[in-house]
């Protein structure tokens, strides 16, 4: 991938080095993150998640904007199951310092910049306006709105504060443990998590963290499927548009799909204990990771990521 020399974001806080809290580690309600163990999900009730389907199979069918019917009003983005401590941004120079210099940060900042490129290209074309996260770069441990987190959670999405997280140290988990390497597999994992972010803007999320509080534990694990296939598609479109730019090397397709064969739910599972539990996946079989990436990525088209409706 060829991404040197190109714009770099400035919504990148850099809070590594900073102190983050003493508190217990946990993982936030309502974040979305690039998953590194099998873990489960908990939740309570019945399904309730129609509505989501039924605008967006809508809006599919139709060619309406989804950016429209899907306007977040006053949704309220918090998650379900347990959440810790909600807190905003940090104060002081921490939470203005600017991003290191360094070329890892660098590649973050210039990746983030593509996204932010591509999605505003692809909002305006649909009549709406794309609004950039903020992308925190932390070491060890971090505070969220969603609550805290460790670098073992992985990176992920919060949708209460709208910030995408990451622990570089994720890359060189991806590379040695993994056997994922190569930038553009490093590019998918933001591009997975910007992913997260474009579904808060359509509504996606919100709709889902309302229904996931009334969901059992299986419901909500199937649900949880669909959104995260789907933030790998929409990973794929911004794969697409970057690929039209150009900047891609031989190899680089095949780097991302790599890195979605390596996480999903089954290959986690059987690395990390043996055997694969198919009731308590969350984020989708190795299978089906790159099926969806690829089809973002062929079609170059975000109705083309409808894992709402139908088989996944």
């Amino acid at each position: 991938m060829e991404w040197k020399g190109r714009r770099q974001s400035d919504n990148v806080e850099d809070q590594r080095g900073s102190s983050s809290g003493n508190s217990p580690f946990g993982q936030g309600g309502g974040g979305f993150r690039i998953p590194i163990g099998g873990g489960r999900r908990g939740g309570g009730g019945g399904l309730g998640i129609g509505g989501i389907v039924v605008i967006l199979i809508i809006c599919w069918i139709t060619g309406i904007n989804p950016l429209t019917l899907l306007s977040g009003g006053d949704i309220d983005l918090g998650g379900g199951g347990t959440t810790t401590q909600q807190s905003g941004p940090q104060s002081g120079s921490q939470a203005q310092r600017q991003p290191a210099n360094d070329e890892m940060t660098a590649f973050v900042r210039t990746v983030l910049a593509d996204t932010e490129d591509t999605w505003t290209n692809i909002f305006e074309a649909n009549g709406g306006r794309y609004e950039n996260p903020t992308l925190v770069l932390f070491s060890g441990q971090v505070r969220s709105a969603c609550g805290f987190a460790s670098a073992a959670s992985g990176p992920f999405y919060c949708p209460n504060d709208r910030k995408v997280y990451l622990d570089t140290a994720f890359f060189r988990e991806l590379d040695q443990r993994f056997k994922a390497s190569g930038d553009f597999a490093e590019a998918y994992v933001i591009a997975h998590e910007v992913g997260h972010h474009v579904q808060n803007l359509i509504g996606v999320l919100p709709k889902f963290n309302q229904a996931r509080a009334k969901m059992s534990e299986a419901d909500a694990n199937k649900m949880s499927v669909r959104v995260e296939l789907q933030a790998d598609c929409f990973a794929g479109v911004w794969g697409k548009y970057t690929d039209q730019k150009g900047i891609l090397d031989s190899g680089d397709l095949e780097e991302a799909l790599n890195a979605a064969q390596q996480i999903g739910d089954d290959t986690l599972q059987k690395r990390t204990q043996g055997y694969v539990v198919p009731e308590s996946f969350n984020h989708g079989t190795s299978a089906q990771r790159v099926r969806w990436f690829k089809r973002g990525f062929d079609t170059g088209n975000m109705k083309a990521c409808d894992t709402f409706s139908g088989d996944v």
